[in-house]
């Protein structure tokens, strides 16, 4: 994948969590439909965790052979030296380092990072990165009519079936986002955290 691709558009870069979880769930094709009009990708070292995982859950096969996600691989000196300082930043277990690639990914290339994982949510804002998660995706597109509540819910019962940790049930959905700002067509959601420190890489 060339950088001159991912610079063009509006680009949503998804860690192992997001992934794992729509592919247990079998709703990876609603993960696609959620980022119609939006360029995907995650990194290598996502996919090497997935990769590892499918051994023990084979249905996360699925999530290595997307059409519609292109891989980036953070090898380029500038992309090392971000992924380096995103691996201090957050952690080096190795459940944090996939994390750290997608965060890099998204720094570099101008894009949103996917995420559930409350701790580095945090501290990716914490450094000034647009971080976001499945309930923000479910939610914009409950904005632009594209899904309704009531389809937002099922979606998120079905991946808590999966053991994922997200915010609020199906049923607490409608009240959980609008409550964050999330339903409020021309307003910004709200995003707790510290101001933005400088960036330390400019590309």
């Amino acid at each position: 994948m060339s950088n001159a691709a991912l610079d063009c558009e509006p680009l949503l870069v998804f860690d192992t969590t997001v992934l794992h979880h729509f592919a247990l769930a079998d709703r990876l094709d609603v993960l696609a439909d959620l980022i119609v009009g939006r360029r995907a990708a995650t990194t290598a070292v996502v996919l090497d965790e997935l990769r590892t995982s499918a051994r023990r859950e084979p249905a996360l096969t699925a999530a290595l052979k997307l059409a519609w996600i292109d891989v980036i691989a953070l090898d380029t000196i500038t992309e090392i030296r971000c992924f380096s300082d995103w691996v201090r930043r957050i952690g080096a277990d190795r459940r944090d380092v996939g994390e750290a690639s997608v965060f890099a990914a998204a720094e570099i290339h101008g894009g949103t990072a996917v995420t559930d994982d409350r701790i580095a949510t945090k501290v990716g804002r914490a450094y000034g990165l647009e971080v976001h998660g499945t309930i923000w995706l479910l939610a914009d597109r409950c904005r632009s009519g594209r899904l309704t509540e009531v389809n937002a819910g099922a979606i998120i019962d079905a991946l808590r079936e999966t053991q994922h940790r997200l915010p609020c049930t199906g049923a607490e959905f409608p009240s959980y986002a609008r409550k964050a700002g999330l339903l409020q067509i021309g307003r910004p959601p709200y995003i707790p955290g510290p101001t933005r420190p400088p960036t330390i890489h400019q590309v």
